[in-house]
């Protein structure tokens, strides 16, 4: 395991030290109340560790506290490590971002769009084009999750199985194809809604690539990284390591445990999710931010070109719109305004509009237990955040984090 610690004097990066112990101080309020289990926050700027913090539990039952190494499910936070395999292969000429995905899927030939009607009785119709690749890297082709409980697609999702997991007889391609056997919520490029389309896109990478989704991770991002910790399971001796996962009470907020759905990262899975099936740890995720900060290379290996990653880190919605205007107002792991969506990340366009201090370009996501990073590439700066409290929505961490950070630097 690669070790995390800070690596220069915070006032030497542009930080007041006094302000940037502010981020502890609020964040630590949250598990005094007992509304977070514990959490770790990591502020990088320049590629150096100018502030690591922890606080709380990683099992508030066993009494252990939160380390450096501690494991944690990062959910949604896989899909810009899918982004990047993807993108990878695009490099090699594997395919065109606007080839339909049905040369590799072919169950997406003929994809139905959902009109009118109910989840029992549901009217479609013809997709007037094809799912494109871009669609899928930009949340755009139509698919759905089954947990937005906002449409009667969703409700079908649910009804096969698909709201917080996948069903635990099928692997990825089976799940692929049901997911093609049921209709969009609308034409491909027509709109934003967030989706298993990047976990549809974790099966392409395995068609093209004639790997596992798991085998291309391996040998292709976290072994040339040196991302040691990240993988699909946490099994044997690291799951010593490992954060319990934690719901909020109804009406209290207050955290409390559940295994029921956080055991399922101790065994591999059967359905490789590209989408959200990664645990993972600080320091491994720290060397992917700066892998992602400094252009697609880190300690001399390269796995992107400086062009495409800035290509993913553009927004791509048409004509520039946000996510307010061009997304349905559903749950996701970002605010909607201001913000525009890349290949694989949310891409910061308004900092005014998005009631943020944060710098134009920067470029974001988060998971379902409320992880969350961001890369700020005119400040030349990366932060982390890990807790285990599922949903994200939960609590207004990420929005607080930014204003917290930001204010710190002068």
């Amino acid at each position: 395991m690669t070790e995390l610690k800070v690596e220069a004097d915070p006032a030497e990066l542009g930080f007041d030290p006094h302000r940037l112990r502010r981020v502890d101080a609020r964040l630590s309020r949250y598990v005094d109340e007992g509304l977070l289990p514990g959490w770790l926050t990591v502020v990088t700027r320049r590629g150096k560790i100018a502030h690591l913090s922890t606080r709380g539990h990683r099992d508030v039952e066993a009494g252990l506290p939160v380390e450096v190494d501690t494991r944690w499910r990062i959910f949604s936070m896989t899909k810009p490590v899918t982004s990047v395999a993807a993108m990878m292969l695009f490099e090699e000429g594997a395919f065109d971002l606007t080839d339909p995905i049905h040369h590799w899927l072919p169950e997406f030939a003929e994809p139905t769009v959902y009109t009118k009607g109910s989840a029992l009785r549901p009217v479609t119709e013809p997709a007037r084009e094809p799912i494109r690749v871009w669609h899928l890297l930009t949340h755009t082709a139509g698919l759905t999750y089954g947990f937005h409980h906002a449409h009667p697609v969703d409700a079908l999702y649910r009804a096969a199985g698909y709201e917080w997991s996948t069903p635990p007889d099928k692997d990825l391609a089976a799940c692929t194809e049901e997911w093609a056997s049921l209709p969009l919520a609308f034409q491909p490029g027509a709109e934003w809604n967030y989706s298993v389309a990047t976990d549809v896109l974790g099966r392409l990478v395995e068609v093209v690539s004639g790997q596992s989704l798991d085998e291309f991770f391996a040998e292709r991002i976290l072994t040339p990284l040196g991302m040691t910790d990240t993988g699909f399971s946490v099994e044997g001796e690291a799951r010593e390591q490992l954060a319990a996962l934690y719901v909020p009470r109804p009406g209290t907020r207050q955290a409390v445990r559940n295994d029921a759905f956080g055991d399922a990262i101790t065994r591999r899975p059967t359905c490789l999710q590209g989408g959200a099936g990664l645990a993972s740890t600080a320091a491994d995720y720290h060397r992917f931010t700066q892998f992602l900060l400094r252009g697609g290379e880190l300690d001399g290996v390269r796995l992107l070109g400086p062009r495409t990653v800035r290509a993913m880190t553009s927004n791509h919605l048409p004509d520039g719109a946000d996510l307010e205007a061009f997304g349905r107002p559903l749950f996701a792991e970002m605010p909607f305004n201001g913000f525009g969506f890349g290949l694989g990340f949310s891409v910061l366009q308004d900092p005014v509009k998005a009631k943020t201090l944060s710098s134009v370009g920067e470029y974001a996501w988060g998971g379902a237990a409320s992880t969350a990073f961001w890369v700020d590439p005119a400040e030349e700066l990366t932060v982390l955040f890990f807790t285990q409290l599922l949903p994200s929505s939960t609590h207004p961490l990420r929005q607080q984090l930014r204003q917290l950070v930001y204010q710190s630097l002068v």
